[in-house]
């Protein structure tokens, strides 16, 4: 599972010009100093967002959190296996993800 969520996020990170994949062994995006997505080594897609966001998110789709190496990440979402299959809509959630963090000061 996790190479098809691997093509899946390098497809839509590719997508946006706003995006770079970065990371060998844990893909992840960032800007302004702050990551904000990321594949954690299990295969699991998380994406932070604004807490406007992450309410509109749990919503439709139900939050759960995101671990990594064991820790609790804050301010992520883990991205369910429904909204996998459905490039558009998880593009604009990493949009989203990018634009929270652009509203941050910089690191």
């Amino acid at each position: 599972m996790r190479e098809e969520v691997l093509e899946l996020y390098d497809k839509v990170v590719e997508a946006n010009p706003n995006f770079v994949r970065k990371g060998k062994t844990m893909p992840y995006t960032s800007a302004n100093g702050y990551m904000f997505s990321l594949l954690n080594k299990d295969g699991e897609l998380g994406i932070r967002l604004s807490k406007e966001d992450t309410v509109k998110f749990d919503e439709t789709y139900g939050v759960k959190p995101l671990k990594s190496h064991g820790a609790t990440m804050r301010e992520y979402v883990l991205i369910p296996e429904s909204l996998l299959k459905d490039e558009e809509t998880l593009g604009k959630y990493l949009q989203k993800g990018f634009e929270y963090v652009m509203s941050l000061p910089p690191k």
